[in-house]
Parts: C-alpha cells; sequence; structure tokens
C-alpha cells in the first residue's frame, strides 16, 4: 500500500477505538515495540484516546476508509516542568509496513507539537528496532542515552534508545 494517493491523516476519534485495539494488540502480541505486555479492548483504547487531547493529540492514517496506523503525543512527565515535552509515538498495521505511513504519521506529530508550543520530543525505542531508530534520525531525533535492561518482555531483558529532538520555541 503506498503512502500516496488517497492517504489522509486526521484526528483520532472514539470510533476509531477498535482499529487502534486491533493494530497495538498486534505489536503487544508479537514484538517489543511495546512493552505493554496484555491485549487492550477496544473500551481501553478509548479511554486511552480520553486522556489525549488538543495538547496531547493522537492521529490515524486512513487509507479507502481503513484505518492502517496511528500515532501520538503523550504526557513526558506528571510534574509541570515536562508540560512542554511529550513521547512520540507511531502504530502502523503489520500489512502497511515499510509504505511510509510512519513517516506520514510522524510529520503530522511534529507539526502538531510544533504548532502547540512544545519544546523536545522524546523516542522510547527499544534497542534493535533499527526501523524506528532509523526513521527517528530521519526526522531529526538524537539518541540521547540508552537505558539498560528496563523491560523485560519474551523471557529477555530489553533496552530502550532514548531520542530527542528540539524544537524551536515559539512561544
Amino acid at each position: 500500500m503506498s503512502a500516496t494517493g488517497n492517504l489522509t491523516i486526521r484526528r483520532a476519534a472514539p470510533a476509531d477505538s477498535q482499529a487502534l485495539a486491533d493494530i497495538y494488540n498486534h505489536y503487544i502480541a508479537t514484538s517489543t515495540a511495546t512493552f505493554d505486555t496484555q491485549q487492550k479492548s477496544a473500551e481501553e483504547r478509548r479511554e486511552w484516546l480520553d486522556t489525549h487531547g488538543d495538547v496531547h493529540p493522537v492521529f490515524v492514517a486512513e487509507v479507502a476508509g481503513r484505518i492502517i496506523g496511528f500515532g501520538a503525543l503523550s504526557a513526558w512527565g506528571t510534574r509541570c516542568a515536562y508540560s512542554r515535552t511529550v513521547e512520540v509515538s507511531t502504530y502502523v498495521a503489520p500489512d502497511s509496513r515499510g509504505s511510509g505511513i510512519g513517516a506520514s504519521l510522524m510529520e503530522s506529530l511534529i507539526q502538531a507539537a510544533t504548532d502547540i508550543g512544545h519544546h523536545a520530543l522524546i523516542g522510547q525505542i527499544v534497542a534493535g528496532n533499527e526501523p524506528s531508530l532509523r526513521m527517528s534520525r530521519r526526522f531529526g531525533f538524537e539518541q540521547v542515552g540508552c537505558l539498560r535492561e528496563v523491560g523485560f518482555k519474551f523471557n529477555q531483558a530489553l533496552d530502550v534508545v532514548l531520542m530527542e529532538r528540539i524544537l524551536p520555541d515559539t512561544v
């Protein structure tokens, strides 16, 4: 599937919750791209969407009425001084990987973060996830650290690479 043509990137809506759960659950079950280990219901994804809003938007990538990916800006920390720092994440349906969908979502997330006035974008990527690391670098993220063996999934200890991009101040 091509990222060109009839691809639409739009804000996620509660009606998208089942598609978000389906995509995310694939990664929960099959990969270390997320450290979640329990499948999520559509209701849980709707509740997750409710925690995001204008300051932490979620976008979906849609082709011909089918959601094939999503991306989110999420709060980095709970303390007030973190308010301009956000975590960036993208997930693409398995049959649409490698088609530019993740890049389209990342472009939308970076633009939204800029428009909102966020300053620092953080990516937490499991070590060895070369496609995600490569995409982050392509969008100006730099590796700023590595948290060693902080995750444990599929009977293996996992490192997390911290990627960061600083946005120009607009406020």
